[in-house]
C-alpha cells in the first residue's frame, strides 16, 4: 500500500510539473480564442484571427461552448466514444459541425500542415455525459491550433473559465444582438457584453465592414491610451492596414492640446517604423464622433477605460460605448 501511494503521489508531481511546463510555454507566446456560435459573424473571427495570427509565436484556439442542459441529440452517446477525437465521433452536434468548419477556414488560409501532431484530450464534466473536448494541432516549432469543445452553465461562464485554462491574449467574438445601457445592462447585459466587461484580456467584436479597409485608433491624451496605440498598430502593421488616429476635443478651446496630443503619438509610432495615414480632431462627445468616424473603416480600436465592471455599467466608458454601437469591429485593448 506504502507503494502504491509513493507512485501516486509521484505520478501527481509529474502532472503538476507537466502543467507547470504548458502554462509557462503558453505564458510566451500570443493567444487568440475565437468564440463560435455558427454565425457568419463568428466565422469572419477565425478569418481574422488567421489574419493575425501568420506569426510562428501565435496560437489560436477556436472555442464552442455547449450549456450543459442542451440537449445532445447524439442517439445514446457511450462515453468510451468521448475519449476519441471528436471530430470522429460522427454525432450530430452544432458546436463539432462549427469547429470543423473553422478547422477547415484555418486549413485553407494555410495555416496547418502534414508534418503537424495531433493531439486529444477529454475531461469528465459532473451531469453531463460528453465532457470537455479538445483535439491540438502542434507544428513541430511549438505553434498549435486546438479545437474546444466545452460545457458550461451558460456561454459567458465557458469562454472565462477557458481564459482561466489559458491565458489568453486576445478574445474574438460576433457582435452582440443587443447591448444595453446603463442600469438596464446591469440587470441583463448580453453574452457579448458580459465578456467585454469581465474579460481580463483584450476583447474584439467582429462586425460585417464589407470592403473597408484602416484602423482607427482612439486617443485620449492617457498613458494607457497610448500603450493601447502601440499595439494596435503593430497589429494594424502586421495585418496591413492603415492607420488613422482619432482624438476627440469636447469643446473647441481644447483643439490646440488635442492636435499637440495627436503630432506626439504620430512622432512616437513613426520611430518605430510605423505609418500613420491621417489624423482626425472633431469636436463633441468623444463616444459619438468615434462612432460615426469608425463608419469608414475596418476596425475601431480604443483602450479600456479601466473602471471597474460595476463602474463600467453604471456610468459607462467610452470604449464600451462603442463597443455597443460602432457598425465597425471594436478592439477594446486591455
Amino acid at each position: 500500500m506504502a507503494l502504491l501511494n509513493r507512485k501516486t503521489r509521484d505520478e501527481e508531481r509529474r502532472q503538476m510539473k507537466e502543467l507547470a511546463a504548458e502554462l509557462e510555454r503558453r505564458r510566451k507566446r500570443f493567444r487568440i480564442l475565437v468564440c463560435l456560435n455558427g454565425t457568419d459573424d463568428s466565422f469572419a473571427g477565425v478569418k481574422l484571427a488567421a489574419d493575425i495570427g501568420r506569426s510562428n509565436e501565435c496560437d489560436i484556439i477556436l472555442l464552442y461552448v455547449r450549456r450543459i442542459d442542451q440537449g445532445l441529440n447524439s442517439g445514446g452517446l457511450q462515453v468510451r466514444v468521448a475519449r476519441q477525437n471528436m471530430l470522429d465521433w460522427g454525432l450530430e452536434l452544432p458546436g463539432i459541425e462549427y469547429l470543423r468548419t473553422g478547422l477547415e477556414m484555418l486549413v485553407d488560409e494555410g495555416q496547418l500542415a502534414d508534418d503537424w501532431k495531433t493531439m486529444s484530450a477529454h475531461t469528465d464534466v459532473f451531469g453531463d455525459p460528453l465532457g470537455d473536448n479538445k483535439v491540438e494541432y502542434r507544428s513541430p516549432g511549438g505553434r498549435s491550433i486546438v479545437l474546444k469543445l466545452k460545457i458550461a452553465v451558460d456561454v459567458v461562464s465557458g469562454i472565462l473559465d477557458q481564459y482561466e485554462l489559458g491565458p489568453y491574449n486576445l478574445i474574438i467574438t460576433g457582435p452582440p444582438k443587443r447591448w444595453r445601457g446603463e442600469l438596464s445592462s446591469f440587470r441583463d447585459p448580453s453574452t457579448v457584453q458580459k465578456v467585454a466587461m469581465l474579460a481580463p484580456c483584450s476583447v474584439l467584436t467582429k462586425r460585417d465592414t464589407g470592403e473597408r479597409d484602416g484602423f482607427l485608433i482612439c486617443l485620449d491624451g492617457t498613458d494607457p491610451a497610448i500603450v493601447a496605440m502601440q499595439q494596435a498598430a503593430v497589429l494594424a502593421n502586421h495585418c496591413r492596414e492603415p492607420v488613422t488616429l482619432i482624438s476627440v476635443a469636447r469643446e473647441k478651446a481644447d483643439l490646440p492640446s488635442v492636435k499637440r496630443h495627436l503630432a506626439f503619438a504620430t512622432k512616437k509610432l513613426e520611430k518605430r517604423g510605423l505609418n500613420v495615414a491621417a489624423t482626425l480632431a472633431p469636436v463633441g462627445d468623444p463616444a459619438t464622433e468615434i462612432i460615426a468616424a469608425g463608419r469608414e473603416f475596418k476596425l475601431i480600436c480604443v483602450a479600456d477605460s479601466g473602471k471597474s465592471r460595476i463602474k463600467r455599467f453604471l456610468v459607462g466608458s467610452v470604449a464600451f460605448d462603442v463597443m455597443g454601437g460602432a457598425d465597425a469591429s471594436v478592439l477594446n485593448v486591455r
